[in-house]
């Protein structure tokens, strides 16, 4: 696939050769970082368990001094471009467009995207740190992991030269902000339960049906949508397409902003489809080849949750231990107290040997060996971890901490969906026992 990737790639490069030649200083700057990002890396980088801080620049020996100095200009945006602004967002139910564009000016948006389809080239090493960085600024927000490396891999795996070339240059530069449309009412995890159809008629299809938690969902501009177009094939598998539906679409209509628990200034909601009538050019891929296509890219959205989950342990247990060595209780600061003392020592050999995992996962992926049952681990066991550490970093903060001016009660709030999308942790095991009692 990659080799007919690349091919398609030549015959359109030049139509997009003025798009990447008007990217920004910022961007130049980190594509010419991250392009040399795959130098061998040191022997002599700490691991987490080793180093000051859990959130040290320069740790961990997946990583290069080049995805170092990387790390620290992603920081600088994360602390100057959105953490001063969440509380507002929070209010809204969204981020600002120009927090949007400001990150793909930054070269934060499609970073390990080939230069050919419009981003900046890096290694998936390198988008992980966007993640990373984005948690340790516990601000949830900005949902550009989906926008580039779960919605923008289906363009550039499956999409025609001519959706590459209109969508992928608008996605890194943040002008056009996307989603991805599985989940129904009655349809959560089980993707094959779908009941949004689409019927051919003459040369377009006509889209009925309805998406519920779309995160990116209320200001998209363009969302891919999985949708039944054969529901008489010999299994809802082999009857699934996926189609690209853009705003202004006669029929394509949004609910409101949904109001969550947690994540609050990321903007979720309910999107509606009446007739919405699609041209051929608006097929992801091949007809009913959808669910082929779903599978292919779940396990990479997977490991993506479980780097999420841990790097927020990460934050959690930094900013747990910061509290702890300050307030006071029966006369004594709390980190002297032997029970607070234990507390620490658990959460930190838990995250640490979770981390031990999700990197191996993360080195196994950006070399393309990682398969879905160690997706499904990773994501099920860092998910559970994080509520794990919020629920004890919570308890040690006492009644600050269900505050919502402390960090720990957002990350504790925000941590709870985790287990839940990107296919429920009660999925994830059924999908880790189903390797493990069938014979290969």
């Amino acid at each position: 696939m990659a080799q007919n990737i690349l091919g398609r790639a030549n015959s359109f490069l030049q139509l997009i050769k003025p798009v990447t030649n008007s990217l920004s200083n910022n961007v130049r700057s980190n594509a010419r970082l991250l392009s040399t990002s795959f130098r061998c890396h040191s022997n002599n980088r700490p691991e987490i368990a080793q180093s000051n801080t859990m959130l040290d620049v320069g740790n961990r020996k997946i990583f290069s001094e080049e995805h170092d100095m990387f790390r620290e200009s992603v920081r600088r945006f994360f602390a100057e471009e959105i953490a001063p602004h969440h509380s507002e967002w929070e209010k809204a139910g969204q981020i600002s467009r120009e927090a949007w564009e400001k990150a793909g000016e930054n070269g934060l948006l499609g970073v390990n995207t080939a230069e050919k389809y419009g981003g900046i080239g890096g290694d998936f090493l390198s988008t992980m740190i966007v993640i990373e960085e984005q948690m340790y600024s516990n601000c949830s927000g900005p949902g550009f992991a989906l926008h580039s490396d779960i919605v923008m891999p289906y363009l550039a795996h499956y999409g025609t030269p001519e959706q590459i070339e209109k969508f992928i240059p608008a996605m890194v530069s943040g002008k056009c902000i996307t989603a991805i449309a599985m989940t129904e009412p009655g349809a959560g995890s089980d993707l094959q339960g779908v009941r949004t159809n689409a019927k051919k008629d003459g040369d377009d299809w006509i889209l009925n049906g309805s998406k519920v938690f779309i995160t990116n969902g209320y200001m998209c501009d363009m969302v891919i949508v999985v949708a039944v177009t054969n529901p008489e094939a010999k299994s809802a598998a082999h009857g699934i397409t996926l189609f690209l539906v853009e705003e202004g679409m006669p029929g394509f209509k949004k609910g409101k902003k949904l109001e969550k628990i947690g994540m609050k200034a990321q903007d979720t909601s309910e999107l509606f489809f009446d007739d919405v009538r699609l041209p051929q050019s608006a097929v992801l891929g091949e007809v009913n080849k959808g669910f082929y296509y779903l599978m292919q890219e779940l396990p990479q959205e997977r490991i993506l949750i479980a780097n999420m989950a841990q790097a927020s342990c990460e934050f959690m247990f930094e900013e747990t231990r910061s509290y702890v060595r300050q307030r006071k209780a029966f006369g004594k600061k709390l980190a002297n107290l032997q029970t607070i003392q234990h507390k620490l020592a658990e959460m930190k050999t838990d995250i640490c040997v979770g981390r031990s995992f999700v990197d191996q996962c993360l080195m196994l992926h950006n070399s393309g060996g990682l398969d879905s049952q160690m997706a499904s681990m990773a994501k099920y066991w860092a998910t559970d971890l994080q509520n794990q550490i919020s629920t004890k970093g919570l308890q040690m903060h006492g009644g600050w901490g269900y505050m919502w001016e402390y960090p720990i009660g957002r990350a504790f709030v925000d941590s709870r969906v985790q287990p839940i999308y990107g296919g429920a942790n009660e999925i994830m095991k059924e999908l880790i026992a189903r390797n493990i009692l069938t014979d290969k």
